[in-house]
């Protein structure tokens, strides 16, 4: 027992330690910036391997000792292993070395890379803290402390007004989200009289939800909407671009997901607390509704990244909300790959956006649009019925209307593209794999357990259906979505009156004397000049 004790802690502790050498190495040292990578990308690689271990002692603990031990064995009061957080330390240590990687060349001649090499060791120090938190003040303080490090990163640009201005307004969200979670943390420890989040979670399956605790769940449900950047404080999200581009990947494919997994960690909780979980589902859901609209209006790589990712958070902090827990895990895991994969590989993406506009008009047929979401459901229902997999019926429509895109088939018949039922063989393939996907993540040992909620899944399959709808309009009848698409382009300007807010609030000197005029001519000019090429650029990308 005593064995295996030490075996977790110092293997759960020992990818913090490493991060935290490159981090005071990269404070402190007075080397030349090349050796001061060198021993960050090392210890990077360490911490990684560190990580694997740690996931495997995790994973096969069991076989050396019972449950009970086990379970004993990771809980400490203030911290506690777990195979989920084991997955996602694995993944963000990866990711993070490989930006680290990507960083060595990025910034090749650019100042400030000591300050830039201490950041990402330091945000990724407090995000493996975070990973292994059970108690309120150790979570509190880890997701700030990700936050303080993550700014000279955001401003590593300082001369960009709205770098300044995003990491800003940032500050202001991640300030409130603090005081919301010292709120939760509060009415939650006063009714379990511990701030261990293991005795929270015992003390709910003992006893009914009190008002107490169904606030906290409020409380830190507002905290998360917040930290994954939701709509209305989503801006700082989009204009965080300013930033170089492996920062970029590191908000985008590790930072933001942290929000998924606490909620993930809070299940017990959420399983209970309705109000909780209704806010989660209407904020989650116009967040993936605005961010799809706003995407297909949009030209610019990075920004169309950018609103996927909202996109994704809103579903992600949807499934969490409709209790499909092991589905947001997967969705956080897949996110987290594909966002850091597109960051560090922009310029290929460019390639391929100009290679689909130099293949024409991709206009899908009307009658693939009406079929799409019939064959679509009939083939996911078909594998689930299959393998034996047991989940709400509102659960296949809403993936087959999320996947139904996929089976749109163009109506040009230009050389470059493929044969109608090569498109239809690759789309059907498509919605099969992200179904076994879906699937097989319910057979890995996660420690996670779904609770659906029926009232709530009907009302996200009819915020999909809407737009659905909304899609095969703009498709087919664009002309009739025309007066909305300067609206669209703009995020219907709820972050420019977020901005006017955080402004008065919290007042700066980010570098413009005439916000106001500013953003609205920029956004008018860059309204006028993508307007027209987005037509194509949207119905190309409709698959996407």
């Amino acid at each position: 027992m005593d064995a295996l004790y030490t075996t977790v802690w110092v293997s759960s502790l020992t990818p913090i330690a490493f991060m935290l050498l490159a981090f005071i190495q990269a404070s402190f040292s007075r080397d030349a910036v090349d050796r001061i990578w060198s021993r960050m990308v090392n210890l990077s690689w360490l911490a990684f391997a560190a990580a694997v271990i740690h996931l495997l002692v995790l994973s096969f603990g069991h076989l050396f000792s019972n449950e009970e031990d086990l379970k004993r064995s990771v809980t400490s009061g203030w911290l506690a292993p777990s195979v989920f957080g084991a997955v996602v330390a694995l993944l963000v240590q990866f990711l993070g070395t490989l930006i680290a990687v990507f960083s060595t060349r990025y910034l090749q001649g650019e100042a400030k890379q000591q300050s830039y090499i201490s950041g990402l060791a330091g945000v990724l120090v407090c995000v493996q803290l975070l990973l292994l938190a059970d108690h309120w003040i150790v979570l509190i303080l880890a997701w700030a402390l990700v936050g303080v490090s993550l700014q000279p990163l955001l401003c590593f640009y300082s001369d960009r007004p709205f770098a300044r201005l995003a990491a800003h307004k940032k500050r202001l969200a991640d300030r409130i989200a603090d005081l919301l979670l010292i709120l939760a943390a509060l009415t939650a420890w006063i009714e379990v009289g511990s701030g261990s989040l293991s005795d929270l979670y015992a003390h709910i399956e003992q006893v009914e939800l009190s008002f107490s605790l169904h606030l906290s769940a409020i409380f830190l449900v507002l905290a998360i909407i917040l930290r994954t950047a939701l709509l209305p404080v989503h801006g700082w999200l989009i204009q965080v671009m300013e930033a170089p581009t492996p920062v970029s990947a590191l908000l985008h494919a590790g930072v933001i997901n942290l929000g998924g997994f606490v909620l993930i960690s809070f299940a017990p909780l959420l399983d209970k607390a309705f109000i909780a979980s209704g806010i989660l589902v209407v904020f989650g859901l116009a967040a993936a509704v605005l961010a799809g609209l706003v995407m297909l209006t949009r030209i610019s790589i990075k920004v169309r990244l950018a609103w996927s990712t909202l996109a994704q958070m809103g579903f992600m902090i949807l499934e969490a909300g409709l209790g499909l827990y092991t589905l947001a895990a997967l969705h956080l895991i897949g996110h987290s790959i594909y966002k850091a994969q597109a960051f560090l590989a922009a310029s290929s993406m460019v390639r391929h956006t100009k290679l689909a506009i130099m293949q024409g008009s991709t206009k899908p047929t009307a009658w693939s649009i009406i079929i799409a979401p019939l064959i679509a459901a009939l083939s996911v229902f078909s594998l689930v019925t299959i393998t034996g997999q047991v989940w709400p019926i509102w659960w296949t429509l809403i993936m087959a209307l999320a996947w139904s895109p996929l089976l749109w088939i163009a109506e040009s018949n230009s050389t470059y593209q493929q044969s109608r039922v090569t498109d239809l063989i690759n789309g059907l393939g498509m919605i099969l794999v992200l179904t076994v996907l879906a699937v097989l993540i319910h057979k890995v040992p996660l420690g996670l357990s779904d609770s659906p909620r029926d009232t709530l899944g009907a009302l996200t399959l009819t915020g999909m259906f809407f737009l659905y709808l909304v899609l095969a309009v703009l498709q087919l009848w664009p002309e009739r979505l025309a007066v909305w698409r300067r609206s669209v382009y703009a995020g219907f300007y709820i972050d420019e009156y977020f901005t006017r807010l955080t402004l008065k609030l919290w007042p700066t000197d980010w570098g413009s004397t005439a916000w106001s005029g500013l953003r609205h001519q920029s956004i008018k000019a860059d309204a006028s000049r993508d307007i027209e090429a987005t037509d194509n650029v949207a119905k190309g990308d409709s698959k996407a």
